[in-house]
């Protein structure tokens, strides 16, 4: 089956069991982040609400939030839908009408990538003035700045060469006609508007809030610049994307989208946009962004709109994440023959954590690929990449923290990169954008010397004698102890290191008290979003010769909440509460 519009695919998931409709009345402010997320937590299905207060068009949350879901709206595997596509492009040249014959399901696919240009389309059943507070636009978390689009599909055009870009950029609705435009560091429609800004004119362009599942999962996608999110869900859909003739804007906009918002960006123009309750689980800092003006809303004579709700995971946004790397990161093969595997943590919000299986060829190769990959398009905001030999599952924490723990030794095998470019969502920081990162080599080597060994399980004693802030201690895979503190997590990291007891482990973290450090998801994320490998690092041993920094020991990691970092999020007493209250209410 192939899925034309959103309203296809939730009535589609309704029939399979895998929507459910509640009839009560929700608050957009905040119940509806509240019932998704432990909707999420509990396994339950997509929620499509029929009376959202304030509001007369009906909301759906959590339409992509499980592996099953995001493999309907396929109608295939994401990793099958990779494999079969770096397959064709490795056979396809040079092209033989063989090759064609044994992928034509595959080549197929690329007869669809053209987009298609209608007259007529459902987007644009209703034409109205711009009221943005009609629109169901949830406020997620207690303490954002106000309401945001959360699934917002911003469809741009290079002033220069008019190709196309779409991506998913949150808005903070201002008012009935603005709204902020949330571009990042590294984001098409943010180079767009660089050239526009460059020429001194307005950049024109569309907000698409609600697709079918194929042009949204391209849309969220870390695509190479160059490469056509519409064009690229003509491959995954398997039929040709239909894009018509804005009302108010001379550029095309999707055709079969619930709704679509037109407008304009104009030079120079900024507005403080923020705080909001971003995908690393914190309020990511309020901060001047470009402003939206609406100038029209087209829409569907009877539309759903499609939200979203990020923050401490797992939410929806890991299952999208991880169905567009297992799609894309095969991909890799092509322009790095020796990756063999590579995973982003959602855990880590994505950028902060990469696992790269490489088949080392000679050596140090693997270093080679890690700062090759730190130059590529969105792989350039990773923060650290640990490096492992071909044949470790990247996937399974546990597979890789048993090859630091047998491979990895700081002297030879750790990279720092200070004061680079970094994803405009991280904290940790001193600036906004600018950052440290890291690579760990734990690929196997041969060494001259004993090196490290899998032995036994580590012996560590209890800690607590040893510093008063210490609350708590948990050894992970027998390779890297986490330290919950009380306050003062750089200090006491500092004698964890000196504290001969643990001089065999490769690498020691402190944790604030709120990170659950016996939940393996739960703990990646606090260590992880937490850092700057700059500032926040350091070894047992470290010295200078000339100016070459060299260590030695175990590593140890501050990750704990730090002044000046953002809020983690939570929601409030109250709204928990009117949720259990009502929470058999919403699943009659």
């Amino acid at each position: 089956m192939t899925f034309t519009s959103f309203g296809d695919f939730s009535r589609f998931l309704e029939s399979a069991g895998e929507l459910h409709r509640v009839p009560v009345e929700v608050d957009p402010c905040l119940e509806i982040t509240e019932i998704a997320s432990r909707a999420i937590r509990e396994g339950k299905p997509a929620l499509l609400f029929e009376r959202v207060k304030g509001s007369a068009y009906p909301v759906v949350v959590n339409a992509l939030a499980s592996d099953r879901r995001c493999e309907l709206a396929l109608q295939a595997h994401p990793g099958e839908l990779g494999e079969q596509l770096v397959r064709f492009m490795e056979d396809a040249f040079p092209p033989k009408l063989s090759t064609l014959v044994a992928h034509r399901k595959t080549a197929a696919r690329f007869l669809h990538t053209p987009v298609r240009m209608v007259r007529n389309a459902p987007s644009q059943e209703i034409t109205g003035e711009p009221d943005l507070d009609s629109l169901p636009v949830l406020t997620c978390w207690p303490g954002d700045g106000g309401r945001f689009i959360t699934l917002p599909q911003v469809v741009t055009y290079d002033p220069a060469n008019g190709k196309r870009n779409m991506g998913m950029y949150r808005m903070q609705v201002f008012d009935g006609r603005t709204t902020g435009m949330h571009w990042q560091i590294q984001k098409g429609g943010g180079f767009h508007y660089v050239q526009a800004e460059k020429l001194g004119r307005p950049l024109e362009l569309a907000v698409a809030i609600g697709t079918d599942p194929a042009l949204l999962l391209a849309t969220v996608a870390p695509l190479p610049e160059n490469i056509d999110e519409a064009m690229f869900a003509g491959f995954l859909r398997g039929k040709r994307t239909q894009f018509v003739r804005g009302k108010s804007i001379s550029i095309a906009v999707p055709a079969d989208a619930e709704f679509i918002l037109e407008g304009i960006v104009r030079p120079g123009e900024r507005r403080m946009e923020g705080p909001f309750g971003d995908h690393f689980g914190h309020y990511s800092h309020a901060a001047p962004f470009p402003v939206f003006h609406v100038s029209a809303i087209t829409r569907r004579r009877d539309p759903v709109f499609p939200a979203t709700v990020v923050g401490i995971p797992p939410m929806e946004d890991k299952f999208l994440g991880d169905a567009t790397q297992l799609i894309l990161s095969p991909l890799l093969r092509l322009l790095h023959a020796e990756v063999t595997s590579m995973w982003a943590y959602y855990e880590a919000g994505f950028h902060n954590l990469l696992v790269v299986a490489v088949d080392q060829r000679y050596g140090k190769e693997a270093m080679k690929t890690a700062l090759g990959l730190m130059g590529m398009s969105q792989l350039s905001l990773t923060k650290c990449i640990i490096l492992v030999s071909e044949g470790v599952d990247v996937r399974k924490f546990s597979d890789v923290m048993r090859e630091v723990r047998q491979n990895y030794d700081p002297h030879f095998d750790f990279v720092m990169i200070p004061r680079v470019p970094l994803d405009t969502l991280d904290f940790t920081s001193a600036r906004m954008n600018l950052g440290s990162k890291m690579i760990l080599d734990a690929t196997r080597k041969e060494r001259p010397g004993p090196g490290r060994t899998a032995g036994g399980r580590p012996r560590i004693p209890p800690l607590r004698p040893l510093d008063r802030r210490i609350v708590d201690q948990n050894l992970v895979d027998d390779a890297m102890l986490i330290v919950t503190v009380r306050r003062d997590g750089m200090q006491v990291l500092k004698k964890l290191l000196k504290h001969a007891p643990l001089g065999s482990l490769p690498l020691i973290v402190t944790v604030s008290e709120d990170v659950d450090i016996r939940d393996r998801e739960n703990t990646l994320w606090g260590i992880f979003t937490r850092f700057d490998c700059e500032r926040d690092v350091l070894f047992a041993e470290q010295k200078l010769i000339g100016i070459s920094p060299v260590y030695g020991g175990a590593m140890g990691i501050d990750a704990t909440w730090k002044p000046g970092y953002p809020a983690p999020l939570a929601m409030t007493e109250e709204v928990k509460k009117r949720v259990e209250e009502r929470w058999d209410d919403y699943w009659r």
